[in-house]
C-alpha cells in the first residue's frame, strides 16, 4: 500500500508546497497587479467626467444659483419640494416614462421579429441586417433633423407629397400626443438595430438539437417560438430592455431637434426641460434638482432590472 501511494503521488515539483509551485502561484498575482494599473486612466476619466459633476450637481440642487452669478445661497430642499407642485415637470416626467417604456416595448417587438426573420447566413440576410443597424451609427441630432425635414408643416416632404396628391397639409407636430408618438417612432426606428443584434446573438446561442427534439414531439411554427425560442431568449431580452429603457429615459437629442419640447412644453422630456430651465429661466439650482430626480429614477429602474437579470441567470 505504501508503494502504491508513493507511486501515485505527484512529482515533487508539482506538489503544492514545492518551491516551483509557489513561484508559479506568485507570478499571476504580479501580472494581475500590473494589469490593474491599466484601469487607472479609465478610472480617472470616470471620476473627472462622471463622479465629480454628479457630486457638484447634487450640491447645486440645494442652492438658488442662476447659472451665471458668482454667488449662490443654500435653500435646503426647496427645489425638490417645488418638483412635487410643478405641473410642467409632471408633464415632462410622464413624457419621459412614455419615451422610455414606449420605445423599449416597440424595440423589443420589432427587434425580435427582425432577428427571427434574419437568422440565417444568406447574403441578403447579411445586407438587410446591415441596413437595419445602420441608423444606430447616425448621430441622433442628424436623425432628428432628417425627420424634421420630413414632418415639418411648411415644405416638409410628407406635406409636399400630400399636396401633390391634391390632399390637405397635416400639422404633424402641432399637438403634444402627435409629437410624442412621432418621437417614439423615430427613436425606435433608429435604435431597433441594437435589439436585433442582441436577439440574433441569443438565437445563435440556442442549440439546434433543442428544436429538433421539439420537432419530433410535433411542435412547429408559433409553438416553437412561444415554448422554445422566447424562454431561452430571456437573458437577451433583459439585456436589450436594460439598454433600450435607460436610453429612452435619457432621451434628449431627437426631442430637442425635432420639436424643441413643443408645442409649448407638451413634448418635453426631463432632460430637455432641464436645458430649458437652466438656460431659458436661468434657474440652475432648480434644473440640478430635476437632474438629481432623473438620476434617481434611472438608478432605481437599472437596479431593478439588473437584479431581475441576475435572478434569471441563476435560475437558468
Amino acid at each position: 500500500m505504501q508503494n502504491i501511494t508513493e507511486a501515485s503521488a505527484p512529482p515533487l515539483h508539482r506538489r503544492a508546497g514545492s518551491p516551483a509551485v509557489r513561484e508559479r502561484t506568485k507570478r499571476p498575482a504580479k501580472r494581475g497587479w500590473a494589469m490593474n494599473l491599466m484601469y487607472l486612466p479609465a478610472a480617472a476619466l470616470l471620476v473627472v467626467f462622471v463622479f465629480v459633476p454628479l457630486i457638484q450637481g447634487i450640491g447645486l440642487a440645494f442652492t438658488n444659483w442662476d447659472g451665471y452669478s458668482p454667488t449662490r445661497a443654500f435653500v435646503g430642499i426647496a427645489n425638490f419640494a417645488q418638483l412635487f407642485t410643478d405641473a410642467t415637470f409632471h408633464t415632462a416626467l410622464l413624457n419621459t416614462l412614455l419615451f422610455g417604456f414606449g420605445c423599449t416595448l416597440l424595440q423589443q417587438v420589432l427587434g425580435l421579429a427582425l432577428a427571427v426573420a434574419l437568422d440565417g447566413r444568406g447574403r441578403m440576410s447579411t445586407v438587410t441586417r446591415s441596413i437595419v443597424y445602420l441608423p444606430v451609427l447616425v448621430s441622433p441630432v442628424v436623425m432628428g433633423l432628417m425627420y424634421y425635414l420630413l414632418f415639418q408643416y411648411d415644405r416638409g416632404a410628407l406635406n409636399d407629397i400630400l399636396g401633390g396628391l391634391g390632399l390637405g397639409q397635416v400639422a404633424w407636430l402641432s399637438s403634444g400626443p402627435g409629437a410624442i408618438a412621432i418621437i417614439i417612432a423615430v427613436n425606435t426606428l433608429q435604435f431597433v438595430g441594437i435589439s436585433m443584434v442582441i436577439y440574433l446573438a441569443g438565437l445563435q446561442g440556442i442549440s439546434l438539437e433543442v428544436y429538433e427534439a421539439a420537432a419530433l414531439d410535433g411542435a412547429s411554427g408559433w409553438v416553437l417560438l412561444r415554448s422554445i425560442t422566447i424562454p431561452l431568449l430571456q437573458p437577451a431580452f433583459i439585456s436589450s430592455v436594460i439598454i433600450n429603457l435607460i436610453g429612452g429615459l435619457k432621451l434628449f437629442d431627437v426631442i430637442q431637434v425635432l420639436t424643441g419640447g413643443g408645442p409649448g412644453y407638451a413634448s418635453n422630456s426631463v432632460s430637455t426641460l432641464i436645458g430649458r430651465t437652466y438656460f431659458g429661466q436661468q434657474a440652475a439650482g432648480y434644473a440640478s434638482a430635476m437632474g438629481v430626480a432623473l438620476f434617481v429614477i434611472i438608478a432605481i429602474v437599472s437596479v431593478f432590472l439588473v437584479r431581475r437579470m441576475s435572478r434569471t441567470d441563476v435560475n437558468a
